[in-house]
C-alpha cells in the first residue's frame, strides 16, 4: 500500500519492525528507503534518541537480512519526518535541536554585546571581533572580546585576552591547574588528568581505561600522556605501556581547530527547515561522532532507545568539560 505525503511516497507493508523486532500480525508498517519496515513510534523514538545523544545524523539500526552485518544507512531528515508522522509540535523539537546542532558543527556564533545580534568569528587566533551590524547600524565600529563578551579593551589583535580586568580562560585556568593520576592500564605515571585535544582544543577529562581516546569532535585519536596522535605514538609504543617520549606537561595554550569549513547556510537550512540563526543560544555546542559504520545495536527496544543501556555508544575513559 502507497500513498503520498509532503511529496514523499510511503510504502507500508505487513511485516515485523526491524528496530524493535515486533512481528504483531495485521500491523502496517512504513519501508524505509533502505527496505526495511518500522513502525512510526519506534521510528520517532530512535531518531530522538540519536539527537538526544548529539548525532546530526539518522542511521539505520537494524540487521542486514541474511548477513550478520548492520544496515546503518542514512536517512534524510525530510524521510525521518513523513515516515514517522510527526506532529507539528515533535517537528518543531526536532528542528529546533537539529538547528542547534548544525549550528555547532557548522557555524561559530556569539552574541554581540552592543546588539545582541549573532556575531561569527573569522578569524579563530584573534580574540577581537567588529560587529558589522552595529557598524551598519549605528555607522560606528564596535570591537569587543569573544572570551569575556565585554567591548575591547587594549591592544589587537591578541589570542589570550583583552585588558578588561575579568577577561580570564576558565578552560586555560583548568589546565593549567589541573591535578595529576596515574593511567594505570598504561603504565603512564603522573599524567595530568585534564587535557585539551591537541588538534581541535576540546578539553578532555580522563576518567578509566588506557591513555589512547578519541576526540569526539575532530574525531582524531591522541595519546592523553604524550599528546601526540595515536598513529605516532603506537609506532614505539601501545595502549597497554608507557610511552617512548616523557609525559608532556600541562598545558599553557589551547590548541586553535584549523579546519576548512564551508559557512553554507543552505547547507543547515536543508537539513533544518525552520533554521534561523538569530535562533542560536549563546553557548558552546560539542557535536559527538555519527554512529561508526561497524556499530552494532541490540536488537531488545530498551536497549536500542535507551542511550544508557547502550554501552557501545557510551564513552567510560572521559568526560567533556
Amino acid at each position: 500500500m502507497q500513498h503520498l505525503a509532503n511529496n514523499y511516497q510511503l510504502k507500508f507493508v505487513q511485516r515485523s519492525d526491524d528496530i524493535t523486532g515486533d512481528d504483531e500480525p495485521g500491523v502496517f508498517r512504513v519501508e524505509m528507503s533502505c527496505g526495511h519496515a518500522v513502525d512510526p513510534i519506534s521510528l520517532t523514538e530512535w531518531c530522538r534518541c540519536l539527537i538526544d545523544q548529539g548525532h546530526l545524523e539518522f542511521h539505520c539500526p537494524a540487521s542486514t537480512h541474511g548477513t550478520n552485518g548492520k544496515c546503518n544507512k542514512e536517512w534524510s531528515y525530510p524521510e525521518v519526518r513523513t515516515c514517522a508522522l510527526l506532529s507539528l509540535e515533535e517537528r518543531q523539537v526536532f528542528e529546533e535541536k537539529l538547528a542547534l546542532l548544525s549550528a555547532g558543527k557548522y557555524c561559530e556564533y556569539k552574541q554581540c554585546p552592543r546588539c545582541d545580534s549573532c556575531v561569527e568569528r573569522k578569524d579563530l587566533t584573534n580574540l577581537a571581533v567588529d560587529c558589522s551590524i552595529c557598524m551598519a547600524n549605528d555607522d560606528s565600529p564596535f570591537e569587543f572580546c569573544w572570551q569575556c563578551l565585554l567591548e575591547w579593551e587594549g591592544p589587537a589583535p591578541r589570542s589570550d585576552r583583552c585588558d578588561n580586568i575579568h577577561c580570564t580562560n576558565v578552560h586555560l585556568q583548568v589546565l593549567e591547574n589541573c591535578g595529576r593520576k596515574n593511567l594505570s592500564a598504561s603504565n603512564v605515571q603522573s599524567c595530568p588528568k585534564v587535557r585539551a585535544c591537541p588538534t581541535c582544543g576540546m578539553i578532555i577529562e580522563h576518567k578509566d581505561m588506557c591513555k589512547y581516546m578519541v576526540c569526539i569532535r575532530c574525531h582524531v585519536e591522541f595519546c592523553f600522556a604524550c599528546l601526540q596522535t595515536e598513529a605516532i605514538c603506537s609506532k614505539s609504543s601501545t595502549h597497554s605501556t608507557n610511552c617512548s617520549r616523557p609525559v608532556a606537561p600541562r598545558q599553557t595554550r589551547i590548541p586553535v581547530w584549523n579546519q576548512t569549513v564551508k559557512k553554507n547556510v543552505n547547507k543547515i537550512a536543508n537539513r533544518t527547515p525552520n533554521f534561523h540563526p538569530h535562533n542560536i543560544p549563546d553557548h558552546n555546542l560539542n557535536v559527538p561522532a555519527p554512529p561508526p559504520q561497524n556499530y552494532i545495536p541490540r536488537r531488545n527496544l530498551e536497549q536500542n532507545l535507551n542511550p544508557s543501556l547502550n554501552s557501545n555508544r557510551q564513552c567510560n575513559c572521559c568526560t567533556i568539560l
